[in-house]
């Protein structure tokens, strides 16, 4: 795939009361991409070339991320979907298709539910939805093991503080099957992951997920997921994703990367940034990808 290298401008925008760093390219409908962790919005760079031949893309650092402000709280998905919406809002867009991974697909997720008229498309990967069914296989011997690490207070900070680069290099590793990240990139995210309170924030989304589980089983409860869904799935989640989805959403259209690790965006963008335009050209069938 060529990689386009497009004018990207990388903005502050106050929004639902934090300043929120946002790099934006490319004109036309609006697509806002939601990073994961330890990511910043550059775990998008190899696809916003592409996306922004036709759109207008908004990948903004998540609150208490990168340049994003670290807040006390609000890390529940709940409160980064109104995040979202008033990014949005802010940079005058009424309406987005949202592309979201890991950490990001919750509140992307919620966003989709509560306001499926701001949202055009809904594109979700390498992640589970909480208390959802249909992860059960994926699940069976518990979350993966840093989920705990994470959820303790204070301790993750403690273990981990002055070995922050080793901890993102493992992640960032793993998370490709071991073919790695390009250096500036990795650079970028082990500079966002490094202190004290860069960690805080980290694992405070973690911390959040018991209150981000109870808002996906209240969602779920009072309405069905109508916006048309692409799931998107590697390794190691596959498609744990899209089982939890099916029941739930009315057009759902389904792709797992088999030669791919989970950071999709940067593993591999030969094969997502196509997915992504079909899909957001409404063009998009269902299937398995090699």
């Amino acid at each position: 795939m060529a990689r386009e290298q497009p004018d990207i401008a990388v903005r502050q925008i106050t929004a639902n009361g934090i300043d929120i760093t946002a790099a934006i390219a490319g004109t036309g409908p609006a697509v806002l991409l939601l990073h994961g962790f330890p990511h910043t919005w550059q775990v998008w760079r190899e696809v916003i070339g592409p996306l922004a031949q036709h759109h207008r893309v908004i990948a903004p650092d998540l609150r208490g991320l990168g340049a994003s402000t670290r807040t006390p709280g609000g890390y529940d998905a709940g409160t980064l979907a109104t995040d979202a919406e008033a990014l949005l809002d802010a940079l005058g867009e009424t309406r987005a298709a949202v592309v979201a991974m890991d950490l990001g697909a919750t509140a992307a997720f919620l966003l989709a539910m509560r306001r499926p008229d701001r949202v055009s498309r809904l594109v979700l990967m390498e992640a589970v939805l909480g208390p959802l069914p249909g992860a059960e296989a994926f699940l069976a011997g518990g979350p993966p093991w840093w989920f705990g690490l994470h959820a303790v207070p204070g301790l993750a900070e403690k273990v981990l503080l002055g070995n922050e680069s080793d901890y993102i290099d493992w992640f960032l590793s793993i998370g490709t099957r071991g073919r790695g990240v390009p250096p500036a990139i990795r650079d970028a995210f082990t500079s966002a992951y490094t202190g004290p309170d860069a960690l805080r924030c980290a694992f405070a989304h973690y911390r959040a997920m018991p209150e981000t589980a109870d808002q996906i089983r209240q969602a779920v409860a009072a309405t069905r997921l109508t916006v048309p869904t692409m799931a998107i799935g590697a390794r190691p989640v596959g498609d744990a994703l899209a089982n939890q989805l099916r029941p739930i959403t009315d057009t759902l259209t389904e792709h797992v990367l088999q030669d791919c690790g989970h950071i999709i965006p940067l593993d591999r963008p030969d094969l997502l940034a196509p997915l992504l335009t079909e899909f957001l050209s409404g063009a998009a069938g269902s299937g398995r990808c090699p």
